[in-house]
């Protein structure tokens, strides 16, 4: 006995969908070439955040810590540095937590530096050779065990 041939079951065919009229934007038409250059893409985000004086010399590594509370007049990016640093944070780390750019952090800590709200303290460095007093106390308090 042969078995039974079977068929495929194809979808019920649908209509083609007419594609948009074609537009040709005119070449002084800034709306028109602006739409073409930024098609496909996600906008650029814009800050303007700026402030009072000069801006103080921050480095990545500069570690930030809270001196107070946020005040009332305070941003809410500021609010949220303030919240963050109640442990000392690198100023690379409050930018990536706060998805910021570095430049507009920078800012925002010199502001926050000028109203006496943070601290902001050089890294601990650690010395490339330790120091030789230190490694003979070490050397003889082993000795003597």
């Amino acid at each position: 006995m042969t078995p039974p041939k079977r068929r495929r079951r194809h979808p019920a065919p649908r209509p083609p969908v007419p594609p948009p009229p074609p537009r040709a934007p005119a070449d002084d038409d800034p709306a028109g070439r602006a739409e073409r250059e930024g098609e496909g893409r996600q906008p650029e985000r814009l800050f303007v955040i700026s402030g009072d004086g000069e801006r103080v010399p921050l480095d990545l590594v500069t570690l930030i810590v809270a001196r107070a509370e946020a005040p009332s007049s305070a941003t809410p990016e500021q609010t949220a540095v303030l919240r963050m640093c109640v442990a000392p944070l690198s100023v690379a780390e409050i930018s990536a937590y706060l998805r910021l750019p570095f430049s507009v952090v920078t800012v925002l800590i010199t502001d926050l530096l000028a109203a006496q709200l943070v601290q902001a303290r050089a890294p601990i460095v650690r010395q490339k050779i330790p120091d030789r007093s230190l490694l003979e106390a070490v050397m003889h308090g082993l000795q003597r065990l």
